[in-house]
């Protein structure tokens, strides 16, 4: 983590990094989570999410000596460049990646631990207008899919994934996957896959589908019912009555998309 905290999914040394050591660590970052960098000058030149990043841990560091208009002022350039939103209060870890990063926000009072990537249109926002911690807490090596929203002074822990466009607004345990509005568990992180070759796993669109896993069990159990009913001679309607839908019924109950 960029700076020690009491926060209990914080494992920040007690020497604190210098910021170039941080900027450092996040443009080789890059590296391990995007098959399409090919040159630190092309990370430093052309990716927005580094850029506002970089900006942003400037930033942090004048808020934190209490220089908070030129942090701000600093912020809003980083918008203006990147069309990402940090507040300068955020609290950052080390090898932070946004991936592509259109649309990003982050609230002040949000803390993001180590190893953590976010995709474009992601929002760590707040659903208070009271003071205090009212941002979300990212546990390390937490993955948010595009268009996710996690809102108010929750926590994820270590390792969790996020769905695209999911709605997070519960605590969510760490190794765990979440999806859907509001965002359920549906599954361990460890179950979806080996992490890569560089120990992050990035597959966050490999996420189960309980709507459609629950639906196929009761149309399988609804062909069972009925061919017992025929073997008891029962006539049985295999005809739905109410829309044209046995095509549907007869692939949802094979498991087929």
């Amino acid at each position: 983590m960029e700076e020690a905290m009491s926060d209990p999914i914080s494992l920040a040394s007690p020497a604190q990094p210098s910021l170039l050591q941080l900027l450092r660590e996040d443009v080789s970052c890059v590296f391990k989570r995007d098959p399409a960098a090919r040159s630190r000058f092309e990370v430093l030149t052309t990716y927005p999410g580094v850029h506002a990043i970089l900006m942003q841990r400037i930033a942090h560091r004048l808020w934190k000596y209490g220089m908070r208009y030129l942090a701000r002022l600093l912020a809003w350039f980083a918008r203006l460049l990147t069309n990402i939103d940090i507040h300068p209060g955020a609290t950052i870890g080390r090898r932070f990646f946004i991936d592509h990063g259109a649309g990003v926000v982050i609230g002040e009072t949000a803390i993001i631990g180590d190893d953590v990537t976010l995709y474009h249109g992601v929002t760590l926002g707040g659903t208070t207008w009271n003071k205090g911690k009212r941002h979300p807490t990212l546990g390390d090596g937490v993955v948010v899919g595009a268009g996710a929203k996690i809102l108010g002074a929750i926590t994820l822990g270590e390792n969790v994934r996020v769905g695209a466009n999911s709605v997070v607004v519960k605590d969510v345990p760490a190794h765990r996957t979440v999806v859907g509005i509001p965002a359920k568990i549906v599954l361990r992180t460890e179950e979806a896959g080996a992490d890569n070759i560089y120990g992050i796993n990035l597959d966050h669109h490999l996420i189960p589908d309980p709507v459609g896993r629950a639906i196929a069990c009761l149309m399988e159990r609804i062909e069972v019912l009925e061919s017992q009913l025929r073997k008891q001679g029962a006539p049985v309607d295999s005809q739905c009555q109410t829309c044209e839908a046995d095509d549907l019924c007869i692939s949802v109950s094979r498991g087929e998309k």
